[in-house]
């Protein structure tokens, strides 16, 4: 029983933030005389363009629709609804690779070749950031991918990460807006970030960026030390692209920098509330710590498995909800593990097989760490009989944490859960169900 309605929860959670729920109300019409450009990327992009033609086929302006959606690898076979205008290019994520830059360099082209009669809509949503890489000049993709995946396994957070991001780009930080400075333009995003930040969506490819080269470079400066402790240095040019000033991004007010609309059609807050509902509806008090936990995954767990805890020994019959970015230092490179896992695993350890306690931890984009392939686990489920399951396979739960080893424990004992990609993203889903 728990498990099913754990599932449900999630289930709700991702159905609340798709495409096709969020995004045909804020379409808008096709300009008088010109083209509609669609550049949409990151983990919706595929579903995004999909549900954008079908609402301009109903409308009768297909035909007046142009331009490319940039999702992940594997991403275009699992829509299931074929593209009549819009073309589906495929990247890497979480770092990028040779085909980001071409997307990116793509989507650059088309941004150029906007008139003042075209209208640029944006379609943006999480993982934008390695799906469309531009180094600055003096950069080059190597070198800007071993740095993204040195800020990842040091524990760097996603403001952290877009931070340096932005200023190593030829189309992060505003510099998409100022290349298709002649045309309209209009961004509809999915938010899957804390506090819903444009500048941190996808690395805010359409807006002023607030930051500056010296906070890139405080950044690194900070981050440097457990780089170089996990056999990660920063790589050549970095530090020389840091120090240029014409890599600063456009600021607020910058006259560069064409204001145009920015509308978040979906939050981590509107998907943590429709899972609310739901608990409402099975009896549970719900207790929804919001969008912006942070922390270390293991540590946030310890704090999540005390206040279940303490709900049990009340007697009360609480649901416990939170969304937000956690974040996981590695201490093995080998190991094999996302940030839910690592939280579901250090819960369950934490709670002792406490009994009446159960929770789920998954991303809603549907991948959870890994190597980000279409196979791999959204995230897992901890129920009070985890660890006596455990024993009996002969695992040591505590070692497999200690080594960030997280997806082989919960495989084992069949409590990962895998979806595939959702076409969604807002970030992570947590839910502790406690039953008295």
């Amino acid at each position: 029983m728990a498990r099913s309605l754990l599932n449900a929860l999630y289930d709700a959670a991702v159905s609340a933030a798709h495409p096709a729920t969020c995004l045909p109300r804020h379409l808008p019409p096709p300009p008088d005389g010109g083209r509609l450009i669609v550049l949409a990327v990151g983990k919706a992009a595929g579903a995004m363009a999909v549900a954008a033609e079908a609402h301009y086929s109903a409308a009768g302006t297909l035909s007046q629709i142009e331009g490319l959606a940039t999702a992940p690898y594997g991403y275009a076979g699992t829509l299931h609804v074929p593209l009549r205008r819009l073309r589906v290019l495929e990247a890497r994520h979480p770092t990028p690779d040779a085909a980001s830059q071409a997307a990116a360099e793509e989507a650059l082209k088309l941004a150029a070749s906007a008139g003042p009669s075209d209208l640029i809509l944006v379609l943006l949503s999480g993982g934008a950031s390695s799906l469309w890489a531009a180094p600055a000049a003096g950069l080059d993709l190597p070198a800007k991918t071993a740095l993204t995946r040195g800020l990842l396994k040091c524990g760097a957070d996603i403001h952290e990460m877009n931070a340096v991001r932005r200023h190593l780009s030829r189309i992060k930080g505003g510099r998409l807006r100022q290349a298709a400075a002649r045309a309209q333009m209009l961004t509809l995003a999915i938010s899957d970030v804390p506090g819903d930040d444009p500048q941190t969506i996808g690395s805010g490819p359409t807006v002023a960026d607030p930051t500056t080269l010296e906070d890139a470079r405080a950044i690194l400066a900070y981050r440097i030390p457990r780089m170089v402790e996990l056999g990660l240095p920063v790589p050549e040019g970095v530090a020389a692209a840091l120090a240029d000033p014409a890599n600063e991004t456009p600021k607020p007010g910058d006259p560069t920098l064409t204001v145009s609309p920015y509308r978040i059609i979906a939050t981590p807050k509107v998907s943590l509330e429709a899972a609310a509902r739901l608990a409402v509806a099975e009896g549970y008090e719900v207790v929804n710590l919001q969008d912006r936990v942070t922390g270390e995954a293991r540590e946030v767990a310890r704090q999540h498995a005390q206040m279940a805890r303490a709900a049990k020994a009340q007697g009360r019959k609480v649901a416990i909800i939170s969304g937000g970015e956690l974040e996981v230092t590695v201490r093995n490179k080998g190991g094999r593990g996302g940030r839910s896992q690592e939280y579901a695993l250090a819960l369950a350890l934490a709670l002792a097989e406490t009994p009446g306690i159960a929770a789920i931890a998954a991303d809603t984009d549907g991948i959870d760490g890994g190597d980000g392939k279409i196979a791999d686990p959204a995230g897992a489920i901890a129920l009070p009989d985890t660890l006596v399951r455990a024993r009996l396979c002969h695992l040591d739960a505590q070692n497999f944490l200690d080594n960030n080893d997280a997806t082989p424990f919960f495989e084992a004992i069949g409590d990962l859960v895998v979806r595939g990609p959702t076409h969604t993203n807002v970030n992570d889903f947590r839910a502790v169900l406690v039953d008295p």
